[in-house]
């Protein structure tokens, strides 16, 4: 690995995917793989002695599924990001892989682009859900969404934002994209994005899907239907 490399761990407990994911990463200039794990206690541990920029994450594994070895490796200082990685579109865990701090997730048939392009994303600290498959895993999610009187008290941690924020975290938590916000807002999308960074910041959100996630869990926003 050379400085400006971005350092990748995989977790899968399938030694084939593993195998395949290494062999497109070192063939990639800008990429290098520092180790891998077959189960989540397994990457739990090997993440607690090395550094890495990116983990791909599996989410059904044997001892630690990637759910909670996602929970454990994003509450450490300095977390790497996360990137889930599942069977099938939508799956059952990927919301709370999301929930857990996961920076996105990736199908595990995604082409060798789609998986260096997201790498590259999350790395950058975006999220790689698209505002339209938000729409979808909260339509999806939904009965694991608090809604209407379930809608716990989390109020007093968006005391912070001013009104324009707590507007643009809604719209957020719709699903909408920033250029969407900014129609709908009637302003500049640079400043729809001046704004989520400013939620981030004063919230101690990691990206856009912690937005959705706490604009639900606090009952900001309410689940459909």
């Amino acid at each position: 690995m050379t400085d400006g490399d971005i350092g990748v761990f995989l977790v899968d407990d399938q030694a084939l995917v593993r195998a395949g994911f290494r062999m497109v990463l070192e063939a990639e200039p800008g990429t290098a793989v520092l180790g891998e794990a077959a189960d989540g206690q397994a990457a739990v541990d090997s993440l607690t002695l090395m550094r890495a920029d990116v983990v791909l994450m599996d989410v059904r594994m044997p001892r630690l599924d990637g759910v909670e070895a996602t929970r454990r490796i994003c509450a450490r200082p300095d977390a790497p990001a996360v990137l889930v990685l599942t069977t099938f579109d939508l799956d059952e865990y990927a919301f709370a892989a999301l929930k857990a701090g996961a920076a996105g997730f990736l199908l595990k048939d995604a082409g060798p682009a789609d998986l260096l392009a997201a790498i590259r994303t999350v790395h950058a600290g975006d999220a790689v859900v698209a505002p339209s498959t938000t729409r979808r895993l909260i339509d999806q999610f939904s009965e694991h969404l608090p809604d209407g009187e379930d809608a716990p008290a989390g109020g007093d941690r968006l005391a912070a934002l001013t009104e324009r924020e707590r507007e643009v975290l809604v719209a957020v938590g719709r699903g909408l994209s920033n250029s969407e916000i900014a129609a709908d807002l009637f302003v500049a999308e640079a400043t729809v994005k001046t704004h989520i960074g400013r939620i981030l910041a004063k919230l101690g959100l990691r990206d856009r899907v912690q937005m959705v996630v706490l604009a639900y869990e606090t009952g900001l926003v309410r689940v459909r239907g």
